[in-house]
């Protein structure tokens, strides 16, 4: 694959775009606003911290407000917020050839989820993510390989990436298959970017194991302002935590996806991350839309589908829809 392109530099685009260029590997990246002013003149700039020491280093990529500016390529990693799903899904065809690889690295349950799954799964609607199937018309579920990300970083000033933990990518075929060769290509890519890689025959799996886990504590970090360890640490909270992962782990066992861990075995790993900030609360404090739909909106239009009780699921939905509306971050 020669040539990469990554949708959207916040934080995990931007820490792949940097980490690619890092390893001479060229890549290119659609940007706006002033992260593509800061892009342009500065490079990427990517702060990590090495044995106690933090690491600054810049990187040159080729930046552009326009697909069409970059031409077709052999690969695209979308890495936008959820939110932004709709503006790619608009302007990315001049990227797109017969032949392109669409690498989706999103929170959430995406627009392809069902593509590869049992038959009886392709009827129902992802509506919640993908309205009047924009999405799909525009990036076809055959282009696309699924990516989890479990890392952490963040967009201090624009152009800037700051790595806070995990280097850890989990990559597979929609369609459940061994490693294909472009999919293979990518792991590769990516290990030699410095992150560690593992390959999956169920994506899918992957992606409701990780919505599992932080579909309660995102959304609850949005509503209070609170850090991970505060939250954990309230007995209530985390037993109504617990009811909204047992209500999930019922709909995963539906859909051919059964989770077979305990809830507080997840709230044990939550714990031990301290008083982490969620991506979604850094967007309430940052002003940006909140992902609702991709990581709780989508849970509970699946479960409807399926005719699975999800009264957790759903309170917790419109508490945090009411305060996403009062503050203005979500329509």
């Amino acid at each position: 694959m020669k040539k990469i392109c990554i949708y959207g530099l916040g934080a995990v685009g931007g820490l792949m775009a940097a980490r690619l260029a890092a390893a001479g590997i060229a890549v290119s990246a659609v940007a706006r606003g002033h992260t593509l002013a800061a892009t342009r003149a500065r490079g990427i700039e990517l702060r990590e911290t090495v044995g106690g020491q933090t690491m600054v280093t810049r990187h040159a990529i080729t930046v552009a407000e326009q697909p069409a500016e970059l031409g077709v390529q052999d690969l695209v990693i979308v890495a936008v917020k959820t939110t932004g799903l709709g503006g790619v899904a608009r302007d990315i065809a001049p990227l797109l050839g017969a032949h392109t690889t669409v690498l989706s690295a999103m929170n959430g349950v995406p627009w392809w989820f069902f593509h590869g799954m049992a038959p009886e799964l392709a009827s129902l609607q992802l509506t919640s993510v993908d309205p009047q199937g924009k999405v799909s018309k525009a990036i076809a579920h055959e282009h696309v390989v699924g990516c989890v990300t479990h890392l952490s970083a963040t967009v201090p000033a624009p152009g800037v990436v700051q790595h806070v933990s995990g280097h850890r990518l989990i990559v597979g075929e929609p369609s459940g298959s061994a490693p294909t060769l472009r999919c293979q290509q990518i792991i590769d890519m990516l290990r030699k970017a410095g992150f560690d890689v593992d390959a999956t025959e169920s994506i899918q799996r992957e992606i409701w194991f990780k919505l599992w886990g932080n579909m309660t504590v995102n959304p609850i970090s949005a509503l209070t302002g609170a850090t991970g360890d505060r939250i954990i640490a309230d007995d209530f909270v985390r037993a109504f935590m617990s009811r909204c992962m047992l209500e999930a782990a019922a709909i995963g066992q539906r859909i051919g996806l059964p989770i077979n861990a305990d809830p507080e075995a997840r709230h044990a790993i939550t714990r031990q991350l301290g008083a982490f900030r969620t991506s979604m609360l850094q967007d309430v404090e940052a002003g940006k839309p909140l992902e609702l739909d991709a990581l709780v909106s989508i849970v509970v239009e699946i479960a409807q589908q399926l005719e699975v009780a999800t009264p957790q699921i759903e309170t917790l939905l419109g508490l945090s829809r009411v305060k996403a509306r009062v503050t203005g971050l979500y329509p």
